[in-house]
C-alpha cells in the first residue's frame, strides 16, 4: 500500500515538474527554420503602411521601431539615411517604398533583411462609457537576398498600459462625461505616440513566444 501511494506522490510530482516547466518557458509555434539558416545581421526599417486616418500613425511607429531591434542584436540601417536615400530616388509614399524589389533595397543598403509593417489602428477609441488609445501594427521580416519570409508577428498596445486610465465610479451620466474628457486628453497629449512605443516594443523584442530571434551583437545569440 505504501509502495503504491509512494509510486502514485512520484507520478503526480513529475506531472507538477512538467507543467511548471512549460509555464516558465512558453514554447515557440513559429517555424524558424528560414530565420536561423538566414542568419540576418543588419535590417532595413522600411516606412510602415499607413492604413489608418492620422496622417502621424506611420512615423510615430517608424520613430521608435529601430530600439527593440538594435537591443536584440541587430545592426538597423538609421532611419535619416533611408529616408533620405528613398527621396533622391523619388520615393516618399510608403505603399511605393515597399513595393520595391528585394534585390534593389540590398544593392542601395546592403542589408541583409528588411521589416515591412502595417499600422492598423492609431489613435483615441470612444467606447461609449470609456475612451482609450489603441495601436495596432504587423510586421514581416523578408530575406533581401531569397525574398523568403523569415517572420511575421502582429502586435496591439492600449493608453491603459501607460497607467494614464482609471474609471471612476460616478454612474452613466459620469462615465460618459469621463469618456468624452479622456477622448480630448488623449488628442491633446497625442497618447497615441506613447502607445506607438509600447506596441514597437511587443512586436520586434525578440526572445519572446513567437518573436524576433536574437541577432549576432546580441549575448543571448544563438540561446533561441
Amino acid at each position: 500500500m505504501k509502495r503504491l501511494l509512494s509510486l502514485k506522490l512520484i507520478a503526480a510530482m513529475s506531472v507538477l515538474v512538467a507543467l511548471t516547466a512549460c509555464v516558465s518557458k512558453p514554447s515557440r509555434q513559429m517555424d524558424y527554420t528560414a530565420f536561423r539558416n538566414s542568419k540576418p545581421s543588419t535590417i532595413l526599417v522600411l516606412p510602415p503602411v499607413n492604413d489608418t486616418t492620422d496622417v502621424g500613425a506611420s512615423y510615430a511607429m517608424l520613430s521608435q521601431m529601430t530600439m527593440p531591434l538594435a537591443e536584440g542584436g541587430y545592426y538597423v540601417v538609421p532611419v535619416v539615411e533611408m529616408e533620405e536615400t528613398f527621396k533622391h530616388n523619388g520615393l516618399t509614399n510608403a505603399n511605393d517604398i515597399q513595393g520595391v524589389a528585394p534585390d534593389k533595397l540590398r544593392s542601395i543598403f546592403g542589408a541583409d533583411a528588411a521589416l515591412y509593417t502595417q499600422v492598423s489602428q492609431y489613435g483615441s477609441k470612444y467606447m461609449v462609457i470609456d475612451s482609450t488609445t489603441v495601436v495596432t501594427a504587423s510586421a514581416k521580416l523578408i530575406d533581401l537576398r531569397s525574398g523568403n519570409t523569415l517572420w511575421t508577428g502582429v502586435a496591439s498596445a492600449t493608453g491603459k498600459e501607460l497607467g494614464g486610465n482609471v474609471n471612476v465610479n460616478a454612474g452613466l451620466i459620469g462615465a460618459l462625461v469621463q469618456a468624452a474628457v479622456k477622448q480630448v486628453a488623449h488628442s491633446l497629449t497625442d497618447e497615441a505616440h506613447d502607445v506607438a512605443g509600447l506596441t514597437s516594443e511587443k512586436l520586434l523584442s525578440s526572445g519572446g513566444p513567437n518573436g524576433l530571434m536574437y541577432g549576432p551583437r546580441s549575448p543571448k545569440y544563438g540561446t533561441d
